[in-house]
């Protein structure tokens, strides 16, 4: 593992690291903010996951969210959203597929399958070398993240009883089984057949049933991806028939910006603070 650089910041200090990763093949950057009283022993983490477009530096950048960390003691993980530099055909092409893109699943088509392993990295591989590298109780971690890492963030507290304490999710893409995007990434990752995609989607593994881990899901009223990528009502009607318990904050005015993010930040953190700290 390499540093690429260091900030202190309300008394933390701000990582980037990078490192080689089995699952990706390639070297991954990862944000991780240390709390002041990472200096006195280990402290829960709150793992961030970042939607399409973004690397390891939009969360740590824009969201504010070291004040609420310093003060909570909690420590930030901030992955990247896919591999790079791979050099694989189509790889490149759009903005919402391949590079900046890995929706966070394990993929089974190629070119990707070799490469695209960004569930199996977040899950096992990242939280292994957090663990192994930085003052973290392995035993009190959360789980976040925005529009696609919202969708990460929720299917991977669904998947996993037991891991997470809590998950919490701005924007998310609750559906990808039923919005475009998701219909891009998921046929293009795991191929034709939509019966292989489910395992895959907040609302689907919600009407499975199985682990009752509680959403929180804040989503902003003007966000202009609302009605045909994020569809936020799908998983509410979802949780409801399943009596999954979820709390959805529609959110008069808010767009699907860091602003936004930034705005309730403080509330997901410390919601995450109270589960943590069980």
């Amino acid at each position: 593992m390499e540093t690429v650089s260091t900030s202190k910041v309300f008394g933390g200090v701000t990582h980037t690291v990078r490192h080689d990763s089995a699952e990706c093949g390639c070297p991954m950057q990862v944000a991780v903010y240390l709390p002041p009283q990472a200096k006195d022993g280990p402290v829960p983490v709150v793992y961030w996951l970042s939607g399409l477009t973004c690397t390891e530096e939009n969360f740590t950048a824009k969201a504010g969210a070291q004040r609420y960390a310093a003060e909570l003691g909690l420590a930030l993980v901030a992955p990247d959203t896919s591999p790079r530099g791979l050099n694989l055909p189509g790889e490149d092409d759009d903005w919402d597929f391949g590079t900046g893109a890995g929706f966070y699943v394990n993929a089974t088509e190629e070119p990707w399958t070799k490469n695209y392993r960004m569930y199996e990295y977040v899950t096992a591989e990242l939280p292994a070398l957090i663990e192994a590298n930085f003052p973290v109780d392995p035993a009190r971690k959360s789980v976040s993240g925005h529009s696609m890492g919202g969708h990460g963030a929720l299917i991977v507290a669904l998947k996993n009883p037991g891991a997470y304490r809590s998950v919490s999710a701005f924007s998310p893409i609750v559906a990808p089984t039923q919005c475009p995007w998701g219909e891009k990434a998921l046929g293009g990752y795991l191929g034709s057949d939509r019966a292989n995609w489910s395992d895959w989607d907040a609302t689907e593994l919600v009407k499975k049933g199985g682990n009752r881990i509680p959403l929180l899901v804040d989503q902003g009223d003007a966000d202009n991806f609302l009605a045909e990528q994020l569809k936020p009502e799908l998983l509410q009607a979802a949780c409801e028939a399943a009596d999954h318990p979820l709390t959805l904050r529609m959110q008069p005015g808010y767009d699907h910006s860091y602003f936004f993010i930034a705005s309730f930040i403080g509330d997901h953190l410390r919601y995450h603070a109270d589960a943590l700290a069980a």
